[in-house]
């Protein structure tokens, strides 16, 4: 029986990272203020310089493009960097040495080259901290191929993620929802890697069939519960990989509901759901006994005013009302 120990998510980040870079030497750290005392804005990485060599905790100029370039650079050149983007929104600055350098890599070289890269990004609404720190970065980079995208929700996702992350050949997008950093869970002893790619059903029910990712992920926890005190079952999917997606799983679900309900923190134009409820659609469509629902944050930036911003994104109170919905 594998032994279960109590974390968060963040502590689960921080035990994955110096577990593995104190087997492998070839995997350093880098982004803005991540070394002691800070240890990043969320505090992820402090105490890790204690555990290994100080050099591989390398705090970076405040400079996206530079420490993303040299990211991409080490990794082609053999070593095994993990880089911190201290705002997914920030992401756009590096785009091209992403999309176009580190995702690009393994295919222009003809398989001779890998890119083993880590990004880490914070993202996401709940402290209202304005439209250009807030914002949901999961589906910017679904339309390039070569970079595959996780979004944790508990601290064994973040702990088995990270591991799968750090094993991969080539570059992956970690993104850290930071309304979940201090959420406690459990997580295994001796870890062991999750697919990237794998969903997990975390509840079962057989009325509406409900995707959530990270945060959206415990809203929908929650309103399943208040659903099932008015009799109502749904089945809760944790999808925890973005891109590539496990399809089958909501497949297999949706076959036994004839319902589906996807609850996003993008924008509704362009949200992953979009993908998830197009796909379904043409693979299941006779499977559904009704038209596929989607929750998404609105199509504007999003404010600074926490009441505002909630009031822009999915609820536990919208998501209740859209299974009625379904179910009517």
């Amino acid at each position: 029986m594998r032994k279960e120990i109590k974390m968060n998510i963040s502590g689960a980040i921080r035990r994955t990272l110096t577990e593995n870079m104190e087997k492998d030497s070839s995997i350093f750290l880098i982004g803005e203020d991540i070394a002691d005392p800070y240890g990043g804005i969320h505090n992820v990485t402090k105490g890790i310089q204690q555990k290994v060599e100080p050099e591989r905790v390398i705090n970076s100029p405040l400079s996206e493009i530079a420490l993303t370039g040299a990211g991409v650079g080490a990794a082609i050149a053999g070593m095994h960097p993990v880089i911190e983007i201290m705002y997914a929104d920030f992401l756009p600055i590096c785009m091209d040495q992403i999309v176009n350098q580190a995702a690009k890599a393994h295919f222009l070289s003809g398989g001779k080259l890998d890119v083993p890269l880590v990004i880490r990004a914070n993202y996401g609404t709940g402290k209202g901290e304005g439209a250009q720190h807030s914002q949901d970065p999961t589906a910017w980079l679904m339309n390039f191929p070569g970079v595959k995208i996780v979004a944790p929700a508990t601290a064994r996702d973040a702990q088995g993620l990270m591991l799968a992350a750090l094993l991969d050949k080539n570059p992956v997008l970690f993104c850290e929802h930071k309304m979940l950093y201090t959420l406690p869970g459990m997580i295994l002893e001796e870890n062991e890697p999750i697919e990237i790619g794998k969903a997990s059903v975390e509840r079962e029910g057989d009325a509406v069939t409900i995707v959530a990712a990270a945060m959206m992920f415990h809203y929908a926890m929650k309103a399943a519960s208040q659903l099932a005190k008015a009799g109502i079952e749904v089945e809760v999917i944790n999808p925890r990989t973005i891109k590539p997606f496990d399809y089958d799983t909501v497949i297999s679900s949706v076959t036994k509901t004839g319902r589906l309900l996807v609850v996003e923190e993008s924008p509704y134009t362009g949200g992953w759901g979009a993908q998830v409820v197009s796909t379904i659609a043409e693979r299941a469509f006779e499977k559904l006994k009704k038209a596929p629902m989607r929750l998404a944050a609105q199509d504007a930036p999003l404010a600074a005013d926490p009441e505002l911003e909630a009031a822009e994104i999915p609820s536990v109170e919208k998501i209740v009302n859209a299974v009625h919905l379904l179910l009517a």
